[in-house]
């Protein structure tokens, strides 16, 4: 599966967040998205990286950006991270892959000492126009922020 890169246009995706209400990248039209793929709600790693993200909200904002996170899990775990946590921004439930695999951030990864296929802790940064600009791959959990407004 491919990643999408710097330079793609995101083709458009339907899927729903963790009220089941309806998200279609076309909702976004006209604005720049920060669009995080985590790999599990309410893990250590996962939570250090919505907190932070909820932390600089604000500054997000200023500069013009929406947020979406995506995982693969249910709409009630999604819905009980967010509230946990009090998170600013939809959680997407993406169980049938469609958005994970529409960003191809689907692959292999080690997690002590095992080989095994999962989510790929990714984020993408896109224009006003669909446009990929920046992909962070190499996630710093506890300041992503950060690295998102470098």
């Amino acid at each position: 599966m491919n990643m999408l890169k710097v330079g793609d246009k995101v083709p458009d995706f339907i899927s729903k967040d963790q009220d089941g209400t309806i998200i279609k990248l076309s909702d976004y039209a006209g604005t720049k998205l920060i669009i995080f793929f985590y790999p599990r709600a309410n893990t250590p790693g996962c939570t250090a990286e919505a907190c932070n993200l909820r932390d600089n909200y604000s500054e997000l904002k200023a500069q013009g950006y929406e947020l979406l996170g995506v995982s693969e899990d249910s709409s009630k775990k999604q819905s009980n991270f967010k509230n946990k946590y009090d998170l600013p921004f939809p959680l997407l439930a993406d169980e049938d892959h469609t958005v994970i695999n529409t960003f191809g951030v689907w692959g292999p990864k080690k997690f002590m000492g095992r080989e095994f296929d999962g989510l790929l802790r990714t984020t993408f940064i896109i224009d006003e126009n669909g446009v990929i600009e920046k992909v962070v791959d190499k996630v710093k959990t506890k300041d992503h922020a950060a690295q998102i407004l470098d």
